[in-house]
């Protein structure tokens, strides 16, 4: 029985019936691990030039201890609340630049989940623990709910724009 020829994808020199997956290559694979790479690099430069101005209200000189240590979150302190702040409106800004690495709706769930468990394994290398702080995991869950709601309103928005089809342009024959 021939195949398809919508359905089937060329893997290396053999013909692959597709079962409503796409067919992949590894350039994919590279752009997914590229876009992955962009997307948690402009994260963190968003967190340190949010804790950059933020730092002017609390003398402090740890930053990457802010970031991944799971004892500075609180809400106890004022250098504490920053970091929960700098946290939430890093979420802000990571789902703006998903928005513009990613560009698709359905990989919004994918990169944020992703993004945020890079950082917990960073997180674990760098405190050589696991978190037991209630208020930390409290803040990963809503920050990656904000990213991710965020981001796909914001993907689903560019989606939706209507395709311009020229009415000006014609063509005489």
């Amino acid at each position: 029985m021939p195949l398809d020829i919508s359905k089937r994808c060329d893997v290396g020199n053999r013909l692959v019936q597709l079962t409503g997956a796409e067919c992949f290559s590894i350039t994919d694979l590279f752009l997914i691990l590229f876009e992955i790479g962009t997307y948690q690099i402009s994260r963190y430069i968003g967190y340190c030039h949010i804790f950059f101005f933020g730092r002017c209200f609390v003398a402090s000189t740890r930053a990457l201890a802010r970031r991944v240590s799971f004892k500075e979150v609180n809400v106890k302190d004022v250098s504490g609340r920053l970091v929960v702040a700098c946290f939430l409106l890093n979420s802000l800004i990571s789902a703006s630049s998903l928005w513009a690495i990613v560009q698709r709706t359905k990989l919004c769930l994918d990169f944020s989940v992703t993004a945020f468990f890079l950082h917990l394994v960073a997180s674990l290398i760098y405190n050589s623990g696991w978190p037991y702080s209630a208020s930390w995991w409290v803040l990963q869950f809503s920050c990656v709910t904000i990213t991710c709601v965020l981001a796909e309103f914001l993907c689903m928005r560019s989606e939706m724009k209507s395709i311009p089809l020229g009415m000006s342009a014609r063509v005489d024959l």
